[in-house]
């Protein structure tokens, strides 16, 4: 008599080495024979959970106070860091696609395991910051919506975990639905407030094309130059967890990877597909410079945090014009604005739960359910925020804002310390023709602009360093405090120079082993078709 075989009760953490995401992997359909925008359709959606992390909560005070202090001169910078992100992206997407891994899994398949738990921590870390800014800005927008006290909203944030669990339930489809529904929220409350505030809209146009002052060290305005102002924007804007999510999420469409066509045709769409959705957070963060520029008066803004926002958008004295000042005395400006902000911080949770699964999964083969991931780096985050919080508690309500928007910038600086070990793996192989063959290695152009991208967009987090570390002394640091920064600036600096050799050397090393594999069962197969 057979026993009916039970379904295998899953463990909270279980060892995982399949299919990077394997629940949603390979699991929409994608048509065959069909025109070119209905092929579209079915491959739009992963770009738009990758477009969420260019404009979270993270570039918002960046891009309005660069457009206070310097009107359009920054726009270049955005259009640049857009144009990076889209070549990079397309790397990290076309690399999932072809070799049918995510870049952790595909770094951690030619490195030592030291060097694998290395990155993943490292890229552990880059998230929990990009989550302590999600902690900020939700809690704020409830607090600023609602008038749940700050506290309370913080630990409010942490039961957005019902909500992943709602949506893992409901298919990788409907909440790809749900993040391009929330994106075009945030695009509908920018457009709105900028469309009222009437820009010089040939000064857009000029700034669009960068000059010498775009990256100059003067003038110094309100605390920042254009190139402090120039390296905020880029930092908020190209992300390393991105890249990784990207790799794995391109491999949900179901492709016959034995047909080069089909793949080729994947790898085409997919690149649509986050080239217009990268155009859709180049406007947002556009739309954010302009709302700096046109819709405050100039300088008007002294508080760049959420609350100072929120604030000068309901107070008529620092509002451009008449139109402006009679929207705004209804209260609906602030109030979209809180509800933008809140959508960012949404989208940012699902985004940023499927990419620290990614990373545990490839770096380290650990699996565990989305919903505990989640819960657990969200506590993780809420606690620097609940410290920062209750620090300030018997200060004023200013110093309080200034405390959490410090906190927020400050932990951007993992960013720029995680970024480079993800771009250059991302290059090198897909550079390399073992790894991704002739037909999809990097082209000329892709290659040469890779390099440069990886190369400047590292040079100038390196630069950066310095001033970020400089910040967690507060805005005024006396000259010991400068020096001590500057010399734990150097010294990261030094380290990561050091890791990004042995991460190179190892990548080498595996790609030659790779490429001697390759060629072993080449010739094993050719010696037996001979005999045959």
């Amino acid at each position: 008599m057979n026993k009916i075989e039970q379904p295998r009760k899953r463990k909270l953490i279980e060892y995982a080495n399949g299919p990077s995401l394997e629940e949603i992997n390979s699991t929409v359909e994608v048509p065959k024979g069909k025109g070119f925008v209905k092929t579209l359709l079915a491959y739009s959606g992963p770009g738009a959970l990758i477009a969420v992390g260019y404009m979270d909560p993270g570039n918002w005070s960046t891009s309005i106070t660069g457009g206070q202090n310097f009107e359009y001169l920054l726009m270049s910078v955005i259009l640049i860091s857009s144009l990076v992100a889209m070549l990079l992206q397309y790397m990290a997407a076309k690399l999932g696609i072809v070799t049918q891994m995510d870049l952790a899994q595909a770094i951690r398949a030619r490195t030592s395991k030291p060097l694998g738990i290395t990155l993943w921590i490292m890229t552990e870390f880059a998230i929990m910051a990009t989550d302590i800014a999600e902690v900020i800005g939700a809690a704020i927008a409830l607090y600023l919506l609602f008038h749940i006290p700050l506290v309370i909203a913080v630990f409010i944030t942490v039961f957005d975990v019902l909500l992943l669990l709602l949506l893992t339930k409901i298919g990788f489809r409907k909440i790809e639905a749900i993040v391009v529904c929330l994106i075009l929220v945030i695009i509908f409350v920018f457009a709105y407030q900028v469309a009222l505030s009437q820009p010089n809209w040939l000064g857009v146009i000029k700034g669009i094309v960068p000059n010498a002052k775009t990256f100059s060290q003067s003038p110094h305005i309100g605390g920042e130059t254009p190139l402090t102002g120039a390296l905020g924007i880029i930092g908020a804007t190209v992300m390393p967890h991105n890249l990784y999510l990207h790799s794995a999420i391109s491999q949900t469409r179901k492709i016959d990877h034995s047909d080069k066509k089909q793949v080729a045709q994947s790898v085409k769409f997919a690149a649509w597909d986050s080239n217009i959705q990268l155009t859709a957070a180049f406007f947002v963060n556009a739309l954010l410079l302009v709302m700096g520029v046109a819709v405050f008066k100039s300088g008007a803004v002294k508080d760049p945090s959420f609350f100072g926002l929120f604030d000068a958008l309901s107070n008529t004295s620092t509002l451009s014009n008449g139109l402006l000042v009679s929207v705004a005395k209804s209260g609906i400006l602030s109030t979209l604005f809180a509800v933008a902000l809140l959508a960012s911080g949404q989208n940012s949770t699902i985004t940023g739960t499927l990419t620290g699964q990614v990373i545990m999964e490839g770096f380290v083969h650990m699996r565990m359910p989305l919903w505990l991931r989640r819960l657990v780096t969200r506590v993780i985050s809420v606690i620097p925020v609940l410290i920062c919080v209750s620090l300030t508690s018997g200060k004023s309500a200013i110093d309080e804002h200034i405390a959490l928007n410090d906190l927020m910038n400050n932990s951007q600086v993992f960013l720029a310390f995680a970024l480079p070990f993800s771009m250059l793996p991302l290059l090198l192989m897909t550079d390399s023709e073992t790894e991704m063959g002739k037909q999809f290695k990097n082209s000329l152009w892709v290659k040469l602009l890779g390099w440069l991208s990886v190369i400047g967009l590292t040079y100038l987090n390196m630069i950066g360093l310095p001033a970020q570390i400089e910040a967690f002394f507060g805005d005024n640091p006396s000259k010991s405090q400068i020096a001590l920064a500057d010399n734990i600036a150097y010294v990261l600096i030094v380290l990561v120079v050091l890791m990004l050799v042995w991460t190179v050397v190892e990548l080498y090393r595996g790609n030659k082993k790779y490429a001697s594999k390759v060629k072993e069962a080449e010739e094993e197969k050719l010696v037996g078709s001979e005999q045959q």
